[in-house]
């Protein structure tokens, strides 16, 4: 499969953004995935995670911030951030239309996404999907960075590892209990927070990326 590739304007201020759609060919759902702080929509996770979601039906619109276009080391502040989130969105609405249009990301793609959500939400939204949430910095569990999940409205999914260092599970899942209804869970058995695991755990990286798909895939096929 080859996806398809294009420009379009992120925010007003900034120079247009790079994007990547795939779409199978009986697609219900686009998933707007937003990349995290480290890497672009092209890394390996991403292009991986994206080729497996379309084998499973689901479509894909990746996009860069405008920091990660300009090569650029330091993330765009929230508010830019945001506004990025916003018009990928309405981009994948125009440019896929007819599909159910679920949003998140990879760690600080998808905090950014329900960010947004939580201040006003994202018209056509229905989902969102996080890739690790970062729900605190490495080595310093606290659980401040979800208080703004409790005002997001839509049904919500976290594909959390359970060696994540910015995710301790002991916090997490109260937190997810918490939310009730609207979150969903799955634990990556022995993955970190790019859902790298130990070989001494007889699992493979491939595999593991396999069942992320899947959880996201079942999910999804609910909303």
């Amino acid at each position: 499969m080859k996806p398809k590739e294009f420009t379009f304007p992120a925010t007003r201020n900034t120079p247009p953004v790079s994007a990547l759609v795939l779409r199978p060919p009986k697609a219900t759902h686009v998933y707007v995935f937003a990349h995290g702080a480290g890497a672009p929509m092209s890394h390996p996770f991403m292009k991986k995670m994206a080729e497996r979601l379309y084998d499973r039906g689901l479509a894909t619109f990746r996009f860069n911030f405008p920091y990660m276009e300009a090569r650029k080391r330091a993330p765009n502040p929230p508010p830019v951030l945001k506004k990025s989130i916003r018009s990928a969105v309405a981009r994948a609405e125009k440019d896929l239309r007819g599909l159910t249009v679920l949003a998140g990301g990879k760690s600080m793609g998808g905090r950014m996404t329900s960010q947004a959500m939580a201040e006003d939400a994202i018209p056509g939204v229905k989902g969102l999907i996080f890739l690790g949430f970062p729900l605190h910095p490495a080595r310093k569990p606290d659980r401040q960075r979800a208080d703004h999940l409790f005002d997001v409205k839509v049904p919500m999914l976290f594909v959390q590892g359970d060696r994540d260092d910015l995710a301790d599970l002991n916090l997490f899942i109260p937190v997810t209990a918490d939310l009730g209804r609207r979150a969903t869970v799955h634990v990556i058995e022995g993955g970190d927070h790019s859902f790298h695991v130990l070989k001494s755990s007889g699992r493979h990286d491939e595999d593991v990326l396999d069942e992320a798909a899947d959880a996201v895939a079942a999910w999804a096929a609910r909303r």
